[in-house]
């Protein structure tokens, strides 16, 4: 039995034990059976077969969903992980993934006590497209560290190299610990946005991610390559970017107002009663906050996703930089030196030095939804509150006298406040004046009470 035939069956023993007693010897018999199927791709399709269906029967959904992210987690740490001596961000780039790995794997564990579970199916939903889009994240960043790290040899090449990507330059230096500190941030968020605890209705959640998803779009259109002036958009360029550089500009600061107006109408339309001034707010900070945290997060991934490509793909950078498209590195040659390899390397450089600064979005789009949200969520309330004080039709002015009350059924009209001070007035006149010896002033006061009643 070699090494890969012993690591097999320690793996089949092993995924036995978290199956129900029950089940074990199904699984058992599914494994023995296979014996009987033709070796290949035929035995291999039996045995692939009967795991999925213990997967699905046998094992408890947390279990399943523990094995789903363990393998997305070793499949984006194997294909991030480099294996390069020619680099010289290779023993950071190691240290970096085996990091990122642990902060979406460990910083749930360790939430889950104070935060509890996900507060409902679409909560899970959106922990689950976050967590996809970082583990997206942690290869294209790497492939790109290393593509950075890697001078080349000697010629123009290496002249561009050292204008464009040195080794040691400050945006490469805060690219890859800005990016730790992001993950962290917003893996914490994410957390407790859609946690039990922080009680964030379904349908904020969608309106805050589908708001997100639509303006991280937007964002790509404009910045498909980074967000510097040496960039630049490739497919759009001059001025046929424009209308769409404004829109975008215009959702950096009304989108999360958007979502925050429209998830508190939601929110207040699925009940009769009014919500808490509280509750709202609430609901309206997390629509706008998540608006611009999935906007950012999908335009980083989408545009680290695009620059690693064009890297290695040499079609894709002929499709984006198509035409005479010169970048600062080319700018600053000579006539003699501006060949097609060199333009072409410069395109990958520039792209590779400025997508970090994608990473700039992801840390001051939130900032910029945390001020503007609450402002409305002010304004919203404070409206509420005085629709709420003001009952009349026709709207404003002071309130005016209470209406009278009607009077019970089958009973005497109920004394008001008015009433009561006559007939205090009218015991005060009796009091002032002394009876006579016939009575008159005494059946004179008693009528006159009498009427008032």
């Amino acid at each position: 039995m070699n090494k890969l035939t012993r690591m097999v069956a320690a793996a089949r023993r092993g995924a036995a034990r978290l199956l129900p007693a029950g089940r074990r010897d199904w699984a058992a018999a599914v494994w023995a059976e296979a014996h009987e199927v033709p070796p290949g791709l035929t035995r291999l399709a039996w045995r692939a077969g009967g795991v999925w269906m213990l997967a699905r029967e046998g094992l408890p959904r947390r279990i399943g969903r523990v094995v789903l992210f363990a393998a997305a987690a070793a499949a984006a740490a194997w294909a991030a992980w480099p294996d390069s001596s020619a680099s010289v961000a290779t023993p950071v780039d190691r240290v970096d993934v085996i990091t990122m790995v642990a902060l979406l794997a460990g910083l749930p564990l360790l939430a889950r006590p104070f935060l509890g579970p996900a507060g409902s199916r679409t909560a899970r939903f959106v922990r689950v497209g976050t967590w996809a889009a970082l583990l997206a994240l942690i290869p294209a960043e790497v492939a790109l560290r290393q593509f950075r790290g890697t001078p080349p040899g000697a010629g123009i090449d290496l002249r561009l190299y050292l204008l464009i990507a040195p080794p040691g330059h400050p945006k490469q230096q805060a690219a890859e610990i800005l990016i730790l500190v992001i993950m962290a941030l917003y893996v914490t968020a994410i957390l407790w946005v859609t946690s039990r605890r922080a009680r964030i209705a379904p349908a904020t959640l969608a309106v805050g991610t589908g708001a997100g998803i639509a303006f991280g779009l937007v964002m790509y259109t404009v910045a498909p390559l980074g967000l510097s002036k040496e960039a630049t958009n490739p497919w759009l360029p001059g001025s046929d970017s424009d209308p769409l550089v404004l829109l975008a500009w215009l959702l950096v600061f009304f989108g999360p107002v958007a979502a925050a107006v429209v998830a508190d109408r939601r929110y207040t339309a699925s009940s009769g009663s009014s919500r808490p001034v509280r509750a709202r707010v609430g609901q309206m900070m997390a629509a706008g906050l998540l608006t611009s945290m999935v906007g950012a997060l999908f335009v980083t991934v989408l545009g680290s996703g695009t620059t690693a490509v064009m890297v290695k793909a040499a079609w894709l950078r002929d499709w984006l930089y198509h035409g005479s498209h010169l970048l600062y590195g080319v700018q600053n040659l000579s006539v003699d030196l501006k060949t097609l390899p060199a333009i072409a390397y410069s395109h990958e450089l520039t792209g590779s030095a400025d997508q970090g600064a994608l990473f700039v979005m992801c840390l001051f789009f939130p900032l910029i939804a945390l001020l503007v949200t609450p402002c409305v969520a002010g304004i919203r309330c404070d409206d509420a509150a005085a629709g709420r004080g003001d009952q009349r039709p026709g709207g404003g002015g002071p309130p005016g006298p209470d209406p009278a009350p009607d009077p019970p059924a089958g009973g005497r009209p109920s004394v008001t406040d008015d009433d009561a001070g006559q007939l205090a007035g009218l015991a005060g006149l009796a009091d002032l004046h002394e009876p006579g010896p016939d009575g008159e002033q005494d059946g004179l006061v008693t009528t006159l009470a009498d009427a008032a009643v």
